[in-house]
């Protein structure tokens, strides 16, 4: 299993902005100097409030390239609908040459109100049609940018080359490629840098419903999920192989060309765990479900009990039981056994820096995650049991003691 760091910076305590980066490029070089596969930057906009607190991933990724030396360097997501595309496409070839070819591109059509409309007025999400087109439009011209040597596009929201303007230099010879040689209009334009990795990065993007995961895998493109339960998660995942399978015409194994984002804090005990980031995570999950309520969270066919409020369920024990990898490093370890059993899961990103928590505590949870979890889950499959000191079984019963179940 391949194990990524998903870095969603926070500033719910407002702590100066240089020390937040600080702390963000310790969780980086830590990663990188013991092996984790990845590391991923998010993008958001106008939050005073501190939720979430980074702008722009790619200069992040800059930052990362230039003090890491192995680590992949991801963005989930970039939110293409708020970019220029050939700006953002010349953007990321760049960080990709600057990396070495190292960059893993996310991509996302945007969840904030606030964001869209501010950042792009075609991107309003009241408009789910029309962000979608600008979304698969933005995503052309990236490709095309970074694929053939000179292009054109004509679109609904984009034309490449702009039309009726002439190019005349000594140093640059006409051609045919990029030029009518007879008027001197530019037909075709060329991005520079091309990126390292050809003929582009992997790119993953941000999903949530069924016509989203199939769209992806139509259009060969890999997944990041988040939020649902395990078997929630087996309906998305096998959502996307069947979509993918019939697109490449190959049985294509369950769990390629997933990711799978999980919250996770690692303490000494179930306690403690709770105890350090509980209340943290309460916190976020009240912000991201002030939109979206509790659906995200529940199995296929689940009905919550009426409340006067839509989130007057969202405690600790609601969310624990179905999605959070709180807890010893034994029980870590079972939950994402669980998660390689039931979902052959492959690409796992976690995350431990919540907004308001301590950054010594979320840095102790990634060394224990570092140090105890992730050996024993990378061990041979034929060895798993043995380094796990606790069995399914009794997971569920210890889980049963603390009323988690």
């Amino acid at each position: 299993m391949k194990f990524g760091y998903f870095c969603n910076t926070t500033n719910w305590n407002h702590k100066p902005y240089n020390q937040l980066l600080n702390e963000t490029k310790e969780i980086t070089t830590y990663c990188d100097e013991n092996n984790w596969d990845s590391i991923w930057y998010t993008e958001h906009h106008f939050n005073h409030e501190g939720m979430e607190s980074c702008t722009n991933p790619l200069m992040m990724g800059v930052d990362a390239a230039a003090r890491t030396k192995q680590i992949r360097i991801g963005q989930a997501c970039n939110v293409i609908t708020f970019h220029n595309p050939i700006r953002l496409a010349e953007d990321i070839a760049l960080l990709d040459q600057l990396s070495g070819g190292r960059v893993d591109v996310g991509i996302g059509r945007g969840i904030y109100g606030r964001e869209a409309i501010n950042m792009n007025k075609e991107a309003d999400l009241k408009d789910q049609a029309k962000n979608f087109r600008l979304f698969d439009e933005t995503l052309t011209i990236m490709k095309k940018a970074w694929t053939e040597e000179f292009f054109s596009h004509k679109g609904e929201f984009y034309t490449y080359p702009t039309p009726g303007f002439t190019w005349q230099h000594d140093m640059s010879p006409p051609s045919d490629k990029f030029l009518d040689t007879k008027t001197s209009e530019i037909k075709k334009i060329s991005v520079v840098p091309k990126p390292m990795q050809q003929p582009h990065p992997p790119i993953w993007q941000v999903v949530d419903g069924a016509r989203s995961i199939e769209w992806a895998a139509q259009n060969g493109l890999n997944t990041i999920m988040w939020i649902p339960t395990v078997k929630a998660l087996k309906k998305r995942f096998e959502i996307y192989r069947d979509a993918k399978s019939k697109t490449e015409n190959r049985d294509v194994p369950l769990g390629e060309g997933v990711s799978l984002v999980r919250d996770m804090f690692v303490a000494e005990t179930m306690e403690e765990a709770e105890k350090m980031a509980g209340e943290h995570i309460i916190n976020y999950m009240k912000w991201v479900c002030h939109w979206r309520g509790l659906g995200n969270h529940m199995d296929p066919g689940e009905e919550l009990p009426e409340t006067k409020h839509k989130l007057d369920l969202l405690n600790y024990d609601f969310l624990h039981k179905r999605n959070l990898l709180f807890g010893t490093p034994e029980y870590v370890v079972n939950k994402i056994n669980e998660l390689k059993s039931e979902l052959n899961l492959q690409n796992l990103q976690v995350w431990s820096n919540f907004p308001g928590i301590d950054h010594e505590a979320c840095m102790r949870s990634i060394k224990l995650f570092n140090d105890e979890v992730i050996p024993k889950i990378n061990l041979d499959n034929s060895n798993i049991e043995k380094a796990s000191s606790v069995s399914y079984t009794h997971l569920r019963a210890h889980e049963t003691s603390l009323h988690l179940v």
